[in-house]
């Protein structure tokens, strides 16, 4: 069993304490799930500056194979600036500085490489939405693999246009719901599923996260923690819950029981109340020059 992040690095700069850190939905992903005991791997474009490196360096020490990664020339990470308040962390500002690397299109040497994944995963960030569909033509050397994909909270990317262009690939869609009531997630869920999503995982902050299958929804609770830096509290609670999935048995085509379900949710609020006792996503800063 192995899993794979498809897509975005950035860079996390805390300009309040001139420190930047590794980050990005799809890099989150592999870190984490290595760090819940899943073998994992990060697929995508890195820019050849110096918060490349780090980011790089950082996936080396956590044991993450990136050895399918391009480098892009002259092109610089994306960076997003930071302040905290307490733990709670606000972006401020997107500095896009430079010329940041395109998104990866997956040609024929990645697909026969991502053919020994369980679980691939992409997020609305990446800009990898025409190549999702690559993952499930019949012909396809990975239709064996489960699908995951991240839209997070903006409207844009909750439109018909989009979500009938993703849902009939995915197993797993996520929707980050806070400050939305539940009645609304649970219907942002029904939208998904009717599109094609096998399940669809609803996170809202402190007031839990809902799983629909398309017959059942399923709660689950919010883990209160010792917060230090809520960044990486969403992709945290995610991967953990997909990880724990698949130690459990969740493989293509399986069905996921109500115990399963619940020994996820479980597991991924522990998991997400420890990695917001830590800076940054998940550690590894450098000093922003």
């Amino acid at each position: 069993m192995k899993v794979v992040g498809f897509g975005d690095n950035v860079v996390d700069r805390y300009i309040n304490r001139n420190v930047y850190y590794p980050g990005g939905n799809a890099l989150n992903f592999s870190v984490y799930a290595k760090m819940c005991g899943v073998d994992s791997a990060y697929l995508g474009v890195f820019a050849d500056d110096r918060e490349a490196q780090r980011i790089r360096f950082a996936l080396g020490k956590a044991g993450v194979e990136s050895a399918f990664c391009r480098t892009e020339p002259r092109t610089t990470t994306e960076r997003f600036d930071v302040v905290l308040d307490g733990s709670e962390r606000m972006f401020v500002a997107d500095d896009d500085r430079g010329t940041k690397p395109q998104p990866m299109v997956l040609r024929a040497r990645e697909l026969a490489y991502l053919e020994g994944f369980t679980f691939i995963h992409s997020g609305c960030y990446a800009g990898t939405e025409s190549e999702i569909a690559k993952l499930h033509f019949d012909e396809s050397l990975i239709e064996g693999s489960l699908i995951g994909f991240d839209f997070s909270e903006e409207p844009e990317y909750r439109t018909d246009e989009y979500l009938k262009k993703l849902c009939p690939h995915l197993d797993l869609a996520l929707f980050s719901c806070a400050g939305i009531s539940r009645e609304e997630a649970q219907m942002l869920q029904n939208r998904a599923v009717s599109m094609g999503a096998k399940c669809v995982l609803a996170t809202r902050g402190l007031d839990g996260q809902d799983l629909f299958d398309g017959r059942h929804h399923y709660q689950g609770k919010a883990e209160p923690g010792r917060n230090i830096d809520t960044m990486g509290a969403g992709d945290s609670f995610y991967t953990a819950f997909v990880s724990t999935l698949l130690l459990d048995g969740w493989r293509k085509g399986a069905e996921l029981t109500e115990d399963m379900i619940l020994r996820a949710f479980r597991k991924a609020a522990l998991f997400s109340a420890e990695i917001c006792g830590i800076n940054g996503s998940f550690g590894y800063g450098a000093e922003i020059e």
